[in-house]
């Protein structure tokens, strides 16, 4: 339960940004968007402490009815909305705990989704492609745009390595748990004795970073151009449009040279740079904050085995949650993936709620 002090410190906190957004003068040195996302934040968390409020002071009438009153019907209508009200307190309670979790900065912001074929040679490839499918297909059903950024053919079909851009909404808060590597067993189509074999890709979720969210230094920087080429080495351009950017103090190299313009090829490359920047900040901060955490869901070390696509059988079985779904083609459609994520999520509030309650 949410102690009464906490529920009236929040209470004070939004009449207090009402206060200063209604009077500007009295800001001080506050940003005014910082105060007005703070108090957009806390609408609907203070909006359903009210409605908590509110329903103690009712069970406390109801209550007060039952005992002091003397008209039976009366009493009996009374016992049952008390019932009624008492029930509803938890579901209640619930759903501002979930609403006063620490937020991650990120959660809000588009994704870079980067695909790369792990073990498995050419079945590697192709599993990578199922899966760059299955992310297309769960952004359409999102509505989110799904934008390659770079692409990276496997010999007999799939991808060896593809990075998209997945836009709108809150997407990385949906992603994030898909980090890691996703393991395959199937019968390859080009298995003639048909065994099954096992083959994996890697996934890496990385927020979208703003230039506000990473400062990059242009020194720190050795930018190369060099001519574009295609599939066995073919010339795809004429010109020096290719890109690779190596951030000198982290180590990070990015290539680009899906586009045929330099210009268009370095900001693509900037952009994927911002992100594994950020989320190398990211990732730094969180082991320090969490360093006896580390099993915890959506940790995003893309070593981590997290998932198996089972084709005999029909099955995925997420690892960390050991949860099993005998759907894998509705999960590869995309749509069967929303509940792989859904039961994610909640487990990793889960446990948060119950990290939290400790400290009450």
């Amino acid at each position: 339960m949410i102690p009464r002090e906490k529920i009236q410190a929040l209470f004070d906190r939004y009449d207090y940004l009402q206060h200063i957004m209604a009077n500007p003068d009295e800001m001080g040195d506050a940003n005014f968007a910082d105060v007005s996302k703070e108090f957009s934040d806390l609408e609907p968390i203070v909006a359903k402490a009210k409605k908590i409020s509110e329903l103690h002071d009712e069970v406390a009438d109801l209550k007060e009815m039952i005992s002091d009153g003397d008209d039976a019907e009366m009493k009996e209508l009374a016992s049952e909305e008390l019932k009624e009200a008492e029930e509803s307190l938890p579901k209640l309670e619930h759903e501002l705990s979930i609403l006063l979790l620490p937020k991650d900065a990120a959660d809000e912001k588009s994704a870079i989704l980067e695909i790369r074929a792990g073990t498995g040679g050419d079945e590697a490839a192709l599993f990578a492609g199922d899966l760059y499918r299955m992310y297309e297909r769960l952004s359409q059903v999102k509505g989110w745009k799904f934008e390659p950024m770079s692409i990276s053919a496997g010999e007999v079909g799939g991808f060896k390595e593809a990075v998209v851009a997945v836009s709108g909404r809150g997407v990385f808060a949906e992603m994030k748990y898909e980090s890691g590597v996703h393991r395959v067993q199937r019968v390859p189509a080009t298995e003639s004795g048909g065994r099954i074999h096992t083959s994996a890709a890697t996934v890496a979720v990385l927020p979208e970073a703003e230039e506000v969210d990473v400062k990059i230094d242009e020194k720190d920087l050795r930018i190369d151009v060099f001519r574009a080429s295609g599939p066995g080495g073919q010339s795809v351009n004429t010109t020096d449009s290719a890109v690779r950017i190596t951030h000198l103090p982290s180590g990070i190299v990015v290539q680009q040279q899906d586009e045929k313009s330099q210009h268009k090829n370095k900001a693509k490359a900037m952009t994927v740079l911002r992100s594994r920047i950020y989320e190398a900040e990211r990732a730094k901060v969180d082991a320090e904050r969490a360093a006896d955490r580390k099993g915890q869901v959506g940790s995003g070390d893309r070593a981590e085995r997290i998932r198996t696509y089972n084709f005999p059988q029909g099955r995925v079985t997420d690892h960390r949650i050991n949860l099993t779904l005998h759907k894998l083609d509705q999960i590869l459609e995309g749509e069967g993936l929303l509940e792989m994520i859904q039961a994610l999520t909640q487990e990793d509030q889960a446990a948060k709620l119950a990290e939290m309650e400790q400290g009450y």
